[in-house]
């Protein structure tokens, strides 16, 4: 995951935890819906903890959980009993806690009492808002102290506190409660067979004063303005059936996480990007974001868009070892907060990416096909070029043609590529890779930011320019094939290191490669092989690592896990080079996967045999939802249908190989080109309607960057 290191690691949550989200704000609680401060819990509003503590007794006896459902990716609905006093096992009464999340939480709490004789209860919630930043809370080292005032007032309660010039505040309204400085009171008698019912809410306030966004509970039959988002962003996104209802509800899921995890530039209201996961990266990130978007695309492309344009609008400007930006180059994270000095770098921005600049460039080179106005691409063409001047000024220093990494200091992280723990990048005795290191699917993604920056050249008339990025794109599948093709192993290093000597773990990012065409057709084959052999294919998806390597192990992040997003760009690209029953292994035992986590795929599972386990086995602290999990399920159905348009091509293709297990599949509302098309896909057979004047369905396989690059003839002039 962006942003992680292994020294930084989120410990538990603790035991059951629930995580809810809405935009910039999420909540984690215990199994009961009570939230501690000592583990990393609480509700969030841009990466500040404003509740720390919020813990319900009754009758001084906290909550037995019973269940906790989660209704949206924002509302969740925890079930529990209230011990008895005589000690006996049975409770006659059962409490629920409606929570949503929005810029705070709002909270139902309904009692119901199952005895025949009314019962007296006393209701009260302890509080705590500590303001600790997200860091601190993921790192456990919350070590500042605020000036704390709590002010009851009537129903209310208003915690207000300073640091340094810094002001913070929260605001919880109570209606009914006697409210003290550290406790919420309710005495209510619940009838026999009867219940008692009371709501409050929590905000954070701008500068300690006034409530940011009052969380108002709707009246009945009004929507929240979470479920209002929800309902909008339904309205606008394909409406889905399939004959697998097991996946169908999978891809659901994924459109609800998806739609939760949208957060909008603060600049730019209008734009929205995808964040890159709960809990602890609810913020803009370069290659998660820019990952999730490109897999969202046929749900909705102006995600794509806006995280493209957020982006070049934080490219950097200048040298600054400490957040390790430089001149065009993408970054790798941003915080929200004025405490974000406790984020890597040191500042709101860090930059210690060395993949997110020249995906960003592909990622334009993709969407520049889905049919945007041509003054929109045209207007991000001056960042395109400055990124590629950063990959050749920045990344790749040493003018060997290819792009490598090196912290620029001490505090950065040691590997910046999206296997970014520490002990990422190693050989297959399990020896540590030294930098400045050359990973090989950051090589992939330069070689299609060359050939998308060719075709974009071509698409305006700018021959020279075209002619001069093909040329490059050439080379460095030349060099590259090389250079990293181990043919004594029958694959490719995952690197080269400082010496340029192959890094000849076998490992999962070769297999990325497949999608941008890097690959040599005559290697392919073996390579495909080897992703497949039992060494790399749990059952549950490729490794990172394989088995047989010396720093394999089954529970690592990245030395032998599954990681959910590198199968879906694995599969597409094993798609492109024609190894379908491959994708479709791949493809069917995600979608398994998915099956024991309610539809949601984690960030990440761990590496066992699907014969030693016969349940996929969690990662600990595996982000969920996250974003390009999320869209993994998205990207698999979206390869083995084929579906790729070319807008200025006049054509959608269209090459199914959904295996029967799928069932058939119709989609209706499905974006393209400013106007919604229905899709229906029976077996090898596909139908589309409404497709925009001008262009045409077209069974088979969109031509490819480098094909249209080598066809090309200027198509206008400017």
């Amino acid at each position: 995951m962006a942003g992680w290191n292994a020294d930084t690691a989120a410990g538990p949550l603790g035991s059951g935890a629930v995580t809810l989200v809405e935009g910039s704000s999420f909540c984690i609680s215990s199994a009961n819906g009570d939230i501690h401060p000592e583990y990393p819990q609480g509700v969030f509003h841009e990466d500040t903890r404003i509740l720390s503590r919020w813990n319900l007794t009754v009758n001084g006896q906290p909550l037995e959980p019973l269940a906790a459902t989660t209704k949206e990716p924002y509302r969740a609905l925890f079930a529990g009993r209230v011990p008895r006093p005589d000690g006996y096992a049975d409770s006659p009464l059962i409490v629920e806690r409606l929570r949503e999340v929005g810029a705070g939480i709002l909270e139902q709490i309904t009692i119901r009492n199952y005895s025949p004789a009314a019962v007296e209860c006393v209701v009260a919630l302890k509080i705590e808002a500590d303001f600790a930043d997200l860091f601190e809370v993921k790192e456990a080292r919350n070590q500042r102290r605020w000036e704390e005032i709590r002010a009851p007032e009537g129903d209310s309660l208003t915690i207000r506190a300073t640091w340094q010039d810094i002001s913070k505040g929260v605001l919880v309204s109570a209606s009914g409660a006697e409210v003290g400085p550290e406790v919420l009171t309710y005495r209510a008698v619940v009838p026999p067979h009867g219940e008692w019912s009371t709501a409050l809410t929590v905000v954070p306030t701008e500068d300690g004063a006034d409530p940011i966004a009052p969380i108002i509970r709707p009246a009945a039959g009004e929507l929240s303005p979470r479920d209002a988002r929800r309902q909008e962003w339904v309205a606008r996104i394909p409406v889905l059936q399939m004959g697998n209802r097991s996946i169908e509800r999978t891809l659901r899921r994924s459109y609800d996480d998806l739609g939760a995890l949208r957060i909008e530039d603060p600049g730019h209201p209008d734009r929205i990007v995808v964040a890159a996961g709960a809990p602890w990266f609810m913020a803009l990130f370069g290659r998660d974001s820019l990952w999730a978007s490109l897999m969202a695309l046929p749900v909705d492309p102006s995600l794509a868009m806006g995280t493209i344009q957020t982006l070049a609008d934080r490219q950097g400007t200048v040298v600054d070892p400490l957040s390790e930006e430089e001149p065009g180059k993408i970054l790798h994270e941003v915080r929200l907060d004025v405490s974000s000095g406790l984020a890597l770098g040191g500042k709101s921005a860090y930059y210690g990416s060395v993949d997110a600049t020249p995906l960003f460039v592909a990622l334009l080179g993709e969407v520049s096909r889905w049919g945007f106005a041509a003054e929109t691409i045209a207007a991000l063409l001056p960042h395109v070029d400055r990124a590629l001047e950063w990959i050749r000024n920045y990344g790749d220093k040493d003018g060997d043609g290819f792009v490598e990494y090196q912290r620029l200091n001490d505090r950065g992280l040691v590997n910046q590529g999206w296997k970014d723990s520490w002990d990422g990048i190693n050989f297959a005795d399990g020896t540590l890779a030294e930098p400045p290191i050359a990973l090989c699917e950051v090589q992939a993604y330069v070689y299609s930011a060359y050939l998308g920056r060719a075709w974009m050249a071509y698409d305006v008339g700018n021959a020279a320019l075209a002619a001069e990025f093909r040329d490059r794109a050439a080379r460095l599948k030349q060099q590259f094939n090389e250079q990293f093709w181990l043919p004594e192993r029958g694959y490719y290093a995952i690197a080269l290191d400082k010496d340029k000597r192959p890094v000849d773990a076998c490992a999962s990012n070769m297999g990325q490669c497949l999608l941008f065409g890097l690959i040599d057709e005559d290697k392919a084959q073996l390579m495909a092989e080897r992703l497949m052999s039992p060494e790399m294919f749990s059952g549950w998806g490729v490794r990172t690592l394989a088995t047989d390597m010396g720093a394999y192990n089954p529970a690592s992040y990245h030395n032998g896990s599954v990681w959910p997003h590198d199968n879906a760009i694995i599969a597409a690209g094993l798609m492109r080079y024609g190894f379908v029953e491959q994708a479709q292994r791949i493809s069917t035992a995600l979608l398994e996967a998915a099956e024991y986590t309610e539809g949601r795929l984690p960030e990440l599972f761990c590496g066992f045999s699907r014969e030693h386990f016969e349940e996929p086995v969690p990662y600990p602290t595996a982000c969920s939802p996250q974003a390009w999990a999320a869209t993994t399920p998205i990207q698999l159905v979206k390869s083995l249908m084929g579906y790729y348009p070319d807008v200025a091509l006049g054509g959608l293709w269209m090459d199914p190989a959904l295996p029967a297990s799928y069932g058939d599949l119709h989609i209706t509302n499905a974006p393209m080109a400013g106007g919604r098309i229905t899709i229906d896909i029976s077996g090898s057979d596909a139908t589309v309607h409404g497709l925009p004047q001008g262009m045409e369905f077209r069974h088979g396989t969109r031509p490819w960057a480098v094909d249209l690059v080598a066809q090309a003839k200027p198509r206008r002039k400017v």
